[in-house]
């Protein structure tokens, strides 16, 4: 029997509740001194989550926003199957497997500036588990519903233990109007046992709307209750680090101002995925990395 499903179970015939969580959330020790300042990681382990601004120059970001814009605008990218439309409108929503697929953002990844914070919390060599960019257009950009990743990664991708993060970093001004990422502080210290049974090829669906590996109302009526809930807004170049297990989502988009990000997911090399907790075939590669995976250099940050 694999030992995580008894830690973590979910779907299925479960009932929905709330239960603690039993993994660390910073993996090295207090006392090596690392990429974040002790305030930082302080609020990481409090939070679930920290906002970061000025790793990155205004030249940096504005290569990162060209390419961005230029892969959205090129027509081959709606044909490519790491590309997922939005419901509806057929406007892009997101590009997933940007860091094997695309030079500017494959150096991105693996950049220390990133690397290195993913490093150092799971202390662990790390991979990249899964990368897209998030595209939220104008008018018509819809919602990313409330889940905590950690729950979809280990039932459907065989993911063990809550030794995973992602990284963000904006590429337009995120405001509180145009639909910006949304979390919920201290969530990521229980986990939310999800009701229902996973369809087949779920992934289908759940990347352009998902229906299952979400919250009921009581479980999120319950932590937001408690917790209250938090914008991650700031202008391009900001970064956002977020456990595996914080409660997120994010609103659609009724303003004219578009919002793009690109994600980062660094597992740990220890917690390489196995088999699915499902028992259905695993997910594509291009959404969760298992076959050739490349793990990330360390690197001292310039």
């Amino acid at each position: 029997m694999h030992a995580a499903v008894n830690r973590y179970a979910s779907r299925g015939h479960k009932q929905a509740r709330l239960i603690d969580r039993v993994d660390p959330v910073v993996y090295s020790n207090n006392s090596v001194a690392g990429p974040l300042a002790p305030e930082f990681i302080e609020e990481y382990i409090e939070n679930g989550f920290v906002l970061i601004e000025g790793l990155f120059t205004d030249e940096e970001i504005h290569a990162l926003q060209q390419e961005t814009v230029r892969l959205r605008d090129d027509p081959e990218t709606r044909l490519m199957q790491e590309t997922i439309t939005e419901p509806g409108n057929g406007e892009v929503r997101s590009v997933f497997m940007v860091h094997a697929n695309n030079t500017l953002f494959r150096r991105l990844a693996a950049d220390p500036r990133l690397a290195g914070i993913a490093q150092y919390i799971l202390n662990d060599d790390v991979y990249i588990h899964q990368s897209r960019l998030n595209y939220k257009p104008g008018f018509r950009g819809k919602e990313f519903y409330w889940h905590a990743d950690f729950e979809t990664w280990h039932m459907e991708d065989g993911m063990p233990a809550m030794r995973a993060l992602s990284i963000s970093v904006t590429l337009t001004e995120n405001l509180a109007c145009n639909g910006p990422l949304m979390l919920i502080p201290g969530s990521h210290m229980e986990y939310a046992v999800c009701p229902g049974v996973t369809p087949d090829a779920h992934y289908k669906q759940s990347l352009k709307k998902q229906g299952y590996g979400i919250p009921d109302d009581l479980c999120l009526g319950n932590l937001v209750a408690r917790h209250g809930i938090a914008l991650a807004t700031g202008k391009p170049g900001t970064v956002v680090i977020f456990d595996c297990n914080t409660m997120h989502g994010s609103g659609s988009n009724i303003t004219p101002y578009p919002r793009s990000n690109v994600f980062y997911v660094y597992n740990a090399i220890s917690n390489r995925l196995e088999t699915p907790i499902s028992g259905q075939p695993p997910r594509p590669e291009y959404i969760a990395g298992r076959k050739d995976i490349e793990i990330i250099p360390r690197r001292i940050p310039s």
